[in-house]
């Protein structure tokens, strides 16, 4: 029997560890969550993480799309109701009853004819356009079934303080083969969740405003989380910063966020901008741009920005703040400390 060829280098792949679990950075998701996990599709990468914006503001931010869908709703009807009769005219005269819309090709002339064929197609391809691709929208909005609707998920959740997300990945989840042999499509999937887990992204932007093109919101899914922590299934905390990705050797998977190489300054810029929002509501955002000033100026001196640079900034800081009466020690330490607290 002749012996089997070896598989190159750059083809073998990759052996399951013993203990099941997948590589890193990915590992094997709770347990607690498998009520929430078993409802998953296996063809889509799932986000979930906890929105903590006030809840006037989630109602606010949510008005904006019901007036717009109120709005094409009423233009819709109003269309309709200005163009119908031009339609049944139309039936009508083609069925031999003529009427205002009856136009006789043989007594008119080329570009009378033109314009006249010309006038009509616009017009139906305009209402073509309508019904088609626009009013689609409302009914989605309010009546959605494939994945729910934002209707439905604000009608059972309402506005609370903590809400929870969950992000399904668009079509370009199809275009993946499997991560642990295909180097590019590893590549193309973790810079997605790098950048869609971006701190500064969750904590800037309310979940509702993170649809774009590689994302949707899953309703149906995000009022399932919210049963299942209102039934005390499962905490709230275990949905914080999760995604899950299925694969056909390991199983649903969730991708540890710690490992990523920008975490760690992802997570100093949240602290400035928590540091921001104190200055802000206390009235002194200027102070926030002049502490902003001062940091850039020192640290771009041409003799550099050793220790000594950097102590003798942490004195001009701390005047600037003193000169308006705040300690800013305490004041970073109580912006961070809020920081925490919102997230628990």
């Amino acid at each position: 029997m002749a012996p089997a060829k070896r598989a190159g280098k750059g083809k073998q792949a990759q052996p399951k560890p013993k203990d099941g679990a997948p590589p890193l950075p990915f590992k094997q998701p709770p347990e607690v969550l498998e009520p929430f996990i078993s409802t998953l599709s296996e063809k889509h990468i799932y986000i979930t993480h906890i929105d903590t914006k006030p809840a006037d503001f989630k109602r606010k931010i949510f008005l904006v799309p019901v007036g717009m869908n109120i709005c094409v709703v009423l233009l819709f009807i109003l269309r309709m109701f200005w163009i119908l009769p031009w339609y049944f005219k139309l039936v009508a005269s083609a069925m031999g009853h003529p009427n205002e819309t009856t136009w006789t090709a043989t007594d008119a002339t080329w570009s009378e004819g033109g314009w006249e064929v010309g006038k009509r197609a616009i017009t139906m391809l305009f209402d073509f356009v309508l019904f088609v691709f626009v009013w689609p929208w409302p009914i989605e909005f309010a009546a959605g079934q494939a994945h729910g609707n934002p209707c439905q998920w604000r009608w059972q959740i309402g506005f609370r303080p903590k809400e929870i997300y969950v992000r399904r990945s668009r079509d370009w989840d199809q275009l993946l083969k499997d991560i642990f042999t295909d180097k590019d499509s590893k590549t193309i999937l973790l810079t997605y969740l790098q950048q869609a887990t971006s701190p500064i992204l969750q904590e800037q932007k309310t979940g509702y405003l993170l649809m774009n093109g590689q994302w949707d919101l899953d309703w149906a899914e995000m009022v399932h989380a919210h049963s299942l922590v209102d039934k005390k299934d499962i905490a709230i905390e275990a949905f914080r910063n999760l995604v899950l990705v299925h694969h056909r050797d390991y199983g649903w998977m969730s991708y540890d966020l710690k490992v990523s190489e920008a975490s760690g300054e992802d997570e100093r810029r949240r602290q400035v901008f928590a540091f921001r929002d104190t200055l802000t509501a206390m009235g002194k955002e200027d102070l926030f741009y002049r502490w902003v000033e001062v940091v850039q100026f020192e640290s771009t001196r041409p003799e550099g920005f050793g220790p000594d640079e950097q102590e003798a900034a942490a004195r001009k800081i701390r005047e600037l703040f003193e000169d308006e009466k705040i300690n800013f020690d305490e004041l970073w330490k109580q912006s961070i400390g809020s920081m925490n607290s919102s997230q628990a």
